[in-house]
């Protein structure tokens, strides 16, 4: 499975018993919508752009949100414990469909960016996630690059057919970027 097309779901956590079991920590909203997975994708080295399919023989929601999970050929904790720390990744068909405002962050790359009172601000290039607030990446026609936060307030419009979103920013917010030397 190529990175590329897949999502990332989180990473396996730390093992559980001696049978090869393993906690998997999860990076989503409601981990009990990923109990009947059939597989994983685990990327075994960080800069690997691929990961290796891992079939799920059983799986179990943990009091912790984390899933607890007994993979196709991992047989005991020695063969657990190399997994650790790995991330894993799902096939972007296992999305489930945004609408409205809401968006993933992989989908509004390239999208087009017009701003309620300056008009075009850009093009999507990245999304920049901090534990404060997420903010897009916009590159402005000068190549500049312009950093918008992504709120309910500031996110107007997501229009997916022309590769277009709408925001409305704080006075100044554009110009700041755009006035530097």
């Amino acid at each position: 499975m190529k990175i590329g097309d897949c999502f990332y779901l989180g990473y396996v956590q730390k093992t559980i018993g001696n049978k090869g079991e393993l906690a998997l920590k999860l990076d989503v909203d409601s981990p009990s919508s990923y109990l009947g997975l059939d597989a994983v994708g685990i990327q075994m080295q960080k800069n690997d752009k691929t990961c290796i399919p891992y079939f799920i023989l059983n799986s179990e929601l943990l009091n912790s949100g984390n899933l607890r999970v007994s993979l196709e050929g991992v047989e005991d904790a020695t063969e657990a414990k190399m997994l650790v720390g790995k991330q894993l990744y799902l096939s972007l068909e296992y999305l489930p469909s945004l609408e409205g405002n809401k968006f993933y962050f992989h989908e509004v790359l390239g999208f087009e960016v017009f701003d309620q009172q300056k008009g075009q601000v850009g093009i999507i290039k990245a999304v920049l996630e901090y534990s404060t607030s997420n903010l897009l990446s916009v590159e402005h026609p000068s190549g500049k690059e312009v950093l918008i936060p992504i709120t309910d307030a500031s996110i107007l419009e997501v229009d997916r057919d022309k590769q277009k979103m709408r925001v409305l920013t704080a006075d100044g917010l554009i110009d700041l970027y755009l006035d530097k030397e």
